[in-house]
């Protein structure tokens, strides 16, 4: 076993991350359309110091997320008509936000939880998938296999554990359905055909919710997606379309490498897609030497100035933030948090 080398301070990681980044940006240093942007984080898009952007610091637990299972439609009567204002996301301002300019809170195999029955040996995470999305984890990284003639999530082999995928669209649809304000995105590995999952996702009553983006066109605000019932967008590493909403995620998506064994180690070098891509996901886990989940390590990964400073150095290199930040153990550390302050008007 190696050993645990001491937490570095945000300053420290910000000039770690970037002196691997360096010779990288190139052809990846404005945001989509070639220029920078930093909408969706604005004026808290400045340089991390190792604390909020001007809001108090909270662990990423149920306390603290965004909603929690309750209809985040309710709300003071700001303009006096009796209707309470639209909160999307768990925020009333990030409504007319591009979807593609707010920032969503992740969890990496998101079905692979010790509470779900998966084994301590390959989970990545602590809590269920219902329990992810009532304390505000909003992506979903789900693996999607074949076994004993039913689709399942499973991480690696199905011994270590397995959720029937309908189970886990079955709590999807009672998330959606309880809070009719909220937005989730999924990105599959798929390692079956998208009629398998077009299937099931009629079977759970998804179907009428899932969103097709028209190839080339501006990505719609929480608020149109909202009013649209369209509040379900599914993405496929492997496949695409058909059917529409099963979506190509390397013709959207573009993403930051992901295998990690120290904090040192994160960068925001382009792996998967291209650059250019509206929607941007950070892979932020340590994995141990042999390519297990590093639970011992979580709170180091997760920590706010550590995270934080990794977002900062991805928008220093590529002039725009996240539209995805992925994480394992999000319980332990304080991804919501910092999620929370970088959607901040």
């Amino acid at each position: 076993m190696r050993a645990r080398p001491r937490h570095a301070g945000a300053a420290a990681l910000a000039a770690v991350l970037a002196t691997a980044c360096s010779g990288g940006a190139g052809a990846a240093s404005a945001g989509p359309g070639g220029s920078p942007s930093t909408t969706g984080g604005d004026s808290a898009a400045t340089a991390s110091s190792g604390g909020p952007h001007g809001t108090a610091t909270a662990s990423a637990t149920g306390e603290t997320a965004p909603t929690t299972g309750a209809d985040s439609t309710t709300g003071p009567d700001a303009g006096g008509t009796g209707a309470p204002p639209l909160v999307c996301n768990g925020a009333e301002h990030l409504c007319d936000r591009p979807f593609d300019r707010v920032i969503f809170p992740g969890t990496h195999n998101a079905f692979s939880a010790t509470e779900a029955g998966f084994s301590s040996i390959v989970a990545n995470q602590h809590r269920t998938l219902a329990e992810q999305l009532d304390d505000g984890i909003r992506l979903l990284l789900l693996d999607i296999t074949e076994d004993g003639g039913e689709t399942a999530l499973c991480h690696q082999f199905c011994t270590f554990g397995k959720t029937p995928h309908l189970d886990a669209l079955a709590d999807i649809r009672a998330f959606l359905e309880a809070n009719p304000s909220e937005v989730i995105a999924i990105i599959y590995q798929d390692d079956v055909p998208g009629t398998a999952v077009e299937q099931d996702m009629a079977t759970a009553g998804l179907d009428g919710m899932l969103y097709t983006h028209p190839p080339g066109a501006p990505w719609p605000t929480l608020r149109t997606l909202i009013e649209q019932g369209t509040r379900l967008v599914v993405f496929a590493e492997a496949g695409g379309p058909p059917p529409p909403w099963w979506h190509h995620a390397w013709d959207h998506v573009w993403d930051t490498p992901y295998t990690f064994n120290d904090p040192a180690d994160f960068n925001c070098m382009p792996n998967r897609g291209d650059p250019q891509n509206p929607l941007f996901l950070v892979n932020h886990w340590l994995s141990t030497t042999i390519g297990l989940p590093d639970e011992g390590r979580a709170a180091e990964a997760n920590a706010y100035d550590v995270l934080d400073a990794r977002i900062q150095a991805c928008l220093d290199l590529h002039g725009r933030l996240p539209t995805f930040v992925a994480v394992d153990f999000y319980d332990v550390g304080d991804l919501l948090a910092v999620v929370r302050d970088r959607n901040a008007p």
